[in-house]
This record gives structure tokens, sequence and C-alpha cells, in this order.
């Protein structure tokens, strides 16, 4: 059979499985169209990043001048490193809290006291983060109305008239700021490691009791282990979303801590927004080429450690 025929041959089967397939083809057109329309065709908007651009007049061509004004901006390199301390910190402790709170339910033997804690664990991450940070507020308020500072004006931790204004601190600002996380994300967290601990075989932990291992010798020679993988893959995929901080930090920030809570999203927004001058897309359109880059240089780095520690990756 020539080569010619062969294609033809080949062509004709393609077309064949397309038709019989196409119910499948024609449910996956949406999705096709979805993500041309608002994934890729908002790339060519990337052209703006080398142009002045305030939305009056035509984009005019400034090479990399808001790049170079990008870097020599104190507010930008302020963002910048905000933003990868709070997200990579708070990436290790949900993970960390998540794998935690895994082994703990995942010891419980009582199912429906189990499913129960799992539920009320799980809630949280349904809240929106207005409804969050206004709960938040409440208990942490500067008053004697507010749960933590009523409690240590009462334990003698404090005197009346010295309650701590907890969200427009800069000393406390941060730590509350991981723990309202923590409490929002780490149960929808879990799911993933509690599957995969349901995946452990069960004679492997059989066999660890015949050899006389107890419970903290199992946990650490076969769960601990069979969840390595999977908190590593959860830690990369995490990674391409350090970048894009926005809605936890911009519901909880104020002028008091504007230091130690702007990041890059939040940075964007304010010199889009609330510049008090016309915005330069073409310059905001630069400082969101940056944040991509980033995270996608912190994505393919975990992915390269990966590789070197573990022989493989998962990209």
């Amino acid at each position: 059979m020539s080569k010619k025929v062969a294609k033809a041959v080949d062509k004709r089967k393609l077309m064949s499985q397309i038709y019989r397939y196409r119910g499948f083809y024609l449910l996956f057109v949406p999705v096709l169209i979805f993500t041309v329309v608002f994934h890729y065709l908002p790339m060519f908007g990337i052209s703006y990043a080398f142009t002045e651009y305030r939305g009056i007049s035509a984009p005019k061509f400034v090479g990399l001048e808001n790049f170079q004004r990008m870097f020599s901006s104190p507010g930008f390199m302020r963002a910048f490193f905000n933003t990868l301390k709070l997200s990579i910190l708070k990436l290790v402790l949900n993970t960390g809290m998540a794998v935690i709170i895994s082994l703990l339910l995942n010891e419980i033997k009582n199912m429906k006291f189990k499913k129960t804690t799992q539920t009320i664990i799980y809630l949280p991450h349904f809240m929106s983060w207005v409804v969050t940070v206004s709960v938040f507020s409440l208990i942490l308020s500067p008053s004697q109305e507010g749960l933590i500072n009523s409690l240590l004006v009462n334990f003698g931790v404090l005197d009346k008239g010295e309650e701590i204004y907890f969200l427009g601190s800069k000393v406390w600002w941060t730590p509350v700021y991981y723990i309202v996380n923590i409490w929002k994300d780490t149960g929808w967290g879990t799911i993933i490691f509690l599957a995969t601990l349901s995946g452990i075989s069960p004679e492997l932990y059989e066999a660890g009791t015949m050899d006389g291992a107890g419970r903290w010798d199992k946990m650490r020679y076969i769960t601990l282990p069979a969840l390595a993988n999977t908190i590593i893959t959860v830690l990369i995929l995490n990674l391409a979303k350090v970048m894009n901080l926005f809605e936890s930090v911009f519901v909880m920030q104020n002028d008091a801590v504007i230091q130690q809570a702007d990041v890059l999203q939040t940075y964007i927004y304010t010199q889009t927004f609330n510049s008090g001058a016309l915005p330069n897309y073409g310059y905001t359109t630069a400082v969101g080429i940056v944040k991509s880059l980033v995270g996608c240089a912190l994505v393919l780095s975990c992915n390269y450690f990966s590789k070197k520690i573990r022989g493989r990756g998962i990209i």
C-alpha cells in the first residue's frame, strides 16, 4: 500500500471516529470557545506593557520604560516581597495543617463522629471572604465587645482601655492573616489527603503490627511516605497561584497596615482605580506580566527540585 493510500485510509478512519463521537465534540465546543475568548485572546494585550496607554488615546510605544519604572518603585518592590512572604508561608501552613488534620481524622474510628467533624471543618471554606473577615473583625474588635480583647482584660493580661486593634496593628496583622486563612481553607485541603489515606492498603498496617510497630511507627514509616507524593503535588499545583493573592488580603487591609498588607494584586488595583489620576494600563499590564513570570518560575523550580529529589515531577 502506497503512503498516499495509507494516508487516505487513516484520514477516513479519523473522520469516521469524529462522526461517531460527534456528541462529545459538540459538548467540548463551548469549553473551547470559552478558553480561547477568555484565556488566549487576552494574551494579545501583553503588547500594552510596552506602551503608555491611559484609555483615552491611542497607545504610545515606550519600550521598557514601564519595567524600569516598576523596578525602581518602592511600592512595587514592597508589594512584590509581601506577596511572596504571605503566599508561600500561607501555602506551607495550610498544607501542613491539612496533613495534620487528615492524619487525626484518619485515626477516628467512630464514623458518625468522623463525618460530623469533617463537615464542621469543611464549612468555613464555603463562606465568602467578606463574611469571614466580618466575623473575625467582631471577634478581634478592639473593645470589650471583642471576644479576644475581653478575655485578655478579664484574665489580667491587658488593662481596660489597652485593648489591641489586631487588624490595625503592624505587629499582629500578619499572624492574624495566617490564622484566618488556616481556619477558612485547611478543612477543604484535607479532602485530597484523606482520599490518599483511604487508598493505603490495610495489609501494610497489618504487616507493621505483626512486626511490632506502634501507632507512631506506622504513621512514620507507612502513612507519611504514602502521603509524600500527594503533598509535593499539592504544593507544586498551588505554587502556580501564589502570585494571585487578592481577595483575602484586600478585605483585611487598611491604611494602618498597608506596609504589611499591600500585595501585587492590590497594588495593581490601587494603581488602576485609586491612583488619583488616569490609570496607565500599560504600566499595570507590565506588573501583571512580571507577576505571571514569577509564578511560572516558582512552579518550574519546584518541579525541578522534585525531579532531583524523587526522580520525577508532575510537569
